[in-house]
């Protein structure tokens, strides 16, 4: 644990060469890289950080911006520079770190990536009551468990389908970023401003967008409005039978096509 400007931000530093920083989903904590973490430290050193509020980070005060909470890790730890990996709410954040701090960033792995300032669709609006209908917003289980069954599994995947170890784990990944959702409904944050939404063509570095086949359509067009903005994106097929957590569900794919980018 560190602080960081008062925020306390929990971290694995491993391994040893060029810096890679891994940004997590919103669904989950930094324990959905276990597999990157395995496969990367023997060529980098990775730093696998909880953002504000997740997992093992503690609550941060008002006024606090997940995008300066990750640039000030990097000057804590020493980094000038790092390649950063994120995925969905980790893809927006590294994206605004790059936007923010250009010169701190030397290229963006995204896997099913958000971008901050965003309006999402009226289809994905539909999409999200139709899972929560009827749930009891402090009933936090069950909140997890519809988000499990929107994000972990997709609109058109069966649970039953997947494999049972890992529905498990997300839903307990999930259930804790919901707590700590809770928790910081009640701080005050600051997003990018202008936001990353209208400025992806500003991004200069080595960018990869790729995302699950069986991922919600919203993260399908993210993924294409990323790809075709930035100028040096380049967008690799979609994971097939997999959804939002990619990394996660099939690092079998994924990190071959992780080690041949940040080489």
């Amino acid at each position: 644990m560190i602080d960081v400007d008062g925020v306390p931000l929990a971290y694995d530093d491993v391994g040893e060469g060029p810096p890679v920083m891994l940004l997590h989903a919103g669904v989950a904590d930094r324990r959905m890289w276990q597999h990157q973490v395995t496969a990367l430290r023997e060529r980098y050193r990775i730093l696998n950080v909880d953002l504000p509020g997740y997992g093992d980070s503690g609550l941060p005060p008002d006024g606090y911006a997940k995008h300066e909470a990750v640039a000030g890790l990097l000057t804590a730890l020493d980094v000038g520079q790092a390649a950063l990996v994120g995925c969905s709410l980790g893809g927006a954040v590294a994206l605004d770190v790059a936007l923010a701090y250009p010169d701190r960033v030397r290229a963006l792995a995204l896997f099913a990536p958000a971008v901050s300032g965003h309006r999402w669709s009226e289809d994905f609006h539909e999409l999200a009551e139709s899972r929560f209908a009827g749930i009891d917003e402090e009933d936090l289980e069950a909140v997890a468990r519809a988000e499990v069954d929107m994000w972990a599994v997709g609109p058109d995947r069966e649970p039953d389908d997947l494999d049972p170890a890992f529905l498990r784990f997300a839903f307990e990944m999930n259930l804790r970023a919901v707590r700590g959702e809770a928790a910081l409904d009640a701080v005050s944050s600051v997003a990018l401003t202008p936001p990353a939404v209208g400025r992806l063509g500003e991004i200069e570095v080595p960018t990869l967008v790729m995302v699950g086949a069986a991922d919600v359509a919203e993260m399908h067009r993210l993924a294409d409005q990323i790809t075709a903005t930035v100028p040096r994106a380049q967008r690799v097929p979609d994971v097939p039978d997999t959804a939002h957590l990619l990394p996660l569900e099939r690092p079998d794919l994924v990190n071959p096509i992780l080690h041949d980018f940040l080489a």
